[in-house]
């Protein structure tokens, strides 16, 4: 009796040192956590785990070494050991989380240019995923390695651990494919975490990446959950790859009488007191003129993919308001000719209007003259060389 009260007191003693060394830590960090954002979050963070493993640390190691043979001592010992394991795991755990959220403050996604912080959080996501699971699994083993029958069996399931591995393989096979895709996807910067997307004909952004699935939130608060192969094998649109300042238009029909000119100026009128415009393109052109309509297309620029919505919104508002009320002669009609054919006209005899610069894509300006660049092949000159060179 007296060995076993003994025991007790040393193992409350015990873990009341452990208590009580944790909590002053705990308070030494909540005060540098003043000054330090990952002090702070540390404290928070780590603070239970912490507390769990050195308590547990301390008990085991007051009973090995103080307390006497008692009944129960050996599965006492081996539980507490367990427990130790888990607690540590618990401990790691934290650790990495908490180096996660500091490096994720440290680059924060609510600001203008946003491209590496994106990028960076959409792999600091995957990457805690995969530490936590990764901990899991090595902390499951290692508990299990605790126990002496495992262990003694751990021969037999090597020799078969080829034929597991095939079947498991085979089981989950598209399981495994979402898990490298998610890393694929982490990075080769193909999507990240609030990329602006189309898919599936739904235009919205990325919501969350995983390892599995990609939540995409679409512009009506729906969310479409695709697995991470889909980025992987099928097209989609990704209007922020680069960047999140994007081009859209907006289309109207009016008739073959219409003045052009006017809607320019409207049109540029409506961008320049407009802030969703971001200054860099302002564009009215014909696309097409067959049916007996004319379609005008207003290329426009914003800063971002929802300011370019409402402004294209915008625009189509107000030059459908220009049309009916100064020009509704140029509103869509048919016609019939009842006549017969007109005469000829004659020969031009002053030189065609050069277009204003409001009504071209790829010339006419900086901008224009940038965009059309990128998009043109090898001139004439450098192609004749090559075949001549083949030649």
């Amino acid at each position: 009796m007296r060995d076993l009260m003994i025991g007790i007191l040393t193992v409350v003693a015990a873990a009341g040192a452990a208590i009580v060394l944790v909590e002053i830590l705990h308070w030494v960090l909540g005060r540098i956590g003043r000054r330090s954002e990952l002090a702070a979050d540390l404290a928070r963070t780590a603070h239970r785990p912490f507390l769990a493993t050195v308590t547990l640390f301390a008990v085991q190691q007051a009973i090995r070494w103080q307390a006497g043979e008692f009944d129960g001592r050996g599965a006492l010992l081996h539980l507490l050991v367990i427990l130790f394991i888990a607690a540590f795991a618990w401990l790691v755990a934290a650790l990495v989380l908490v180096l996660e959220d500091a490096a994720l403050a440290r680059w924060r996604t609510d600001v203008p240019d946003n491209l590496k912080r994106r990028r960076l959080k959409t792999q600091v996501v995957i990457l805690r995923r995969v530490t936590v699971a990764t901990i899991v699994v090595l902390t499951l083993g290692v508990v299990l390695m605790t126990f002496p029958g495992i262990r003694a069996l751990g021969a037999s399931v090597l020799a078969s651990a080829g034929l597991i591995s095939v079947i498991a393989a085979l089981a989950a096979q598209s399981t495994l494919g979402n898990v490298f895709a998610g890393l694929q996807l982490a990075f080769s910067d193909a999507v990240r975490v609030d990329d602006v997307v189309v898919v599936e004909g739904e235009w919205g952004r990325i919501e969350e990446l995983t390892l599995t699935y990609v939540a995409v939130q679409v512009w009506d608060d729906r969310r479409l959950i695709l697995p991470t192969s889909y980025f992987t094998t099928k097209p989609f649109q990704n209007w922020t790859r680069t960047g999140s300042a994007v081009l859209g238009t907006a289309e109207l029909d009016v008739d073959f009488g219409t003045d052009l000119e006017p809607l320019r100026a409207e049109l540029r009128s409506v961008c320049e007191g407009s802030k969703l415009w971001d200054g860099r393109v302002a564009v009215l052109q014909v696309t097409d003129a067959v049916g007996g309509n004319v379609r005008l297309r207003a290329l426009v620029s914003a800063a971002d993919a929802p300011a370019l919505w409402d402004l294209r919104c915008l625009v189509r508002e107000r030059l459908v308001s220009y049309v009916w009320q100064y020009q509704r002669d140029a509103l869509p009609r048919m016609r019939a000719d009842l006549e017969g054919p007109a005469a000829p006209a004659g020969p031009r005899t002053s030189p065609p209007q050069q277009p204003s610069a409001d009504a071209q894509v790829f010339s006419g300006g900086r901008d224009a003259e940038e965009r059309g660049a990128r998009f043109a092949g090898p001139d004439d000159t450098t192609a004749q060389a090559g075949f001549r060179q083949q030649d």
